[in-house]
């Protein structure tokens, strides 16, 4: 395990980056560490509603940053994750039961926890909604490990999800693009970290 310090120091060097070296490519070890991290988070009821595109193709990059925003990040980062949050899967009985019954627990256990699922999705006010919250858990994991390597990342939510989806060919009643998270090397130095001081943002009852 690594020790405290080191863990605040990749904290504090984790920022949202807007300029990236587009000279300066990732090394496939360091890429698959980070999407690991990513497919090893948690998630609600161990559902895992994401998927992992990674774009290295400069045409596709230029073509999706027009529906970013315009922003640098999209063709300057070394690669562009989209995080894609999976909004049939949840609903889909063969989906959730297989990934309940990959726990190895008895039958009654099984059924009693698919019941629970069942009943918990059903009163959901917005399925995309849930599934976007634990996209971010994993697009979380992915930044945290990056800054503990050394790379820098940007998670984006500026971006029009419906055009960047048509590009990608993507079928939005299986899943939708949520998050579009940038990976490199930074050209310059961010300013400093500021946030709220921890009395005012923690309360112990």
């Amino acid at each position: 395990m690594i020790d405290r310090k080191a863990i605040e120091a990749s904290l504090y060097f984790r920022h949202a980056c807007k300029r990236f070296d587009p000279a300066r490519k990732l090394p496939q070890e360091d890429l698959h560490f980070i999407l690991e991290a990513g497919r090893l988070a948690p998630s609600s009821f161990g559902m895992e509603p994401w998927r992992f595109l990674v774009v290295r193709d400069d045409a596709l990059k230029a073509r999706l940053r027009p529906y970013c925003w315009d922003q640098p990040q999209i063709t300057e980062c070394s690669d562009l994750i989209i995080i894609l949050g999976r909004i049939a899967d949840p609903l889909d009985p063969d989906y959730y039961g297989r990934m309940f019954r990959r726990r190895g627990l008895d039958e009654a256990r099984t059924s009693a926890y698919i019941q629970r699922y069942e009943n918990y999705v059903s009163a959901l006010h917005s399925v995309p909604g849930w599934v976007s919250r634990q996209c971010y858990i994993a697009a979380d994991h992915m930044m945290l490990t990056a800054a503990q390597i050394g790379i820098d990342s940007c998670p984006i939510e500026g971006f029009e999800p419906r055009k960047v989806d048509k590009e990608l060919g993507l079928d939005r009643k299986k899943e939708r693009s949520v998050l579009l998270l940038p990976l490199g090397y930074r050209v310059q130095e961010p300013g400093p970290k500021l946030r709220r001081p921890f009395d005012e943002v923690v309360s112990f009852l």
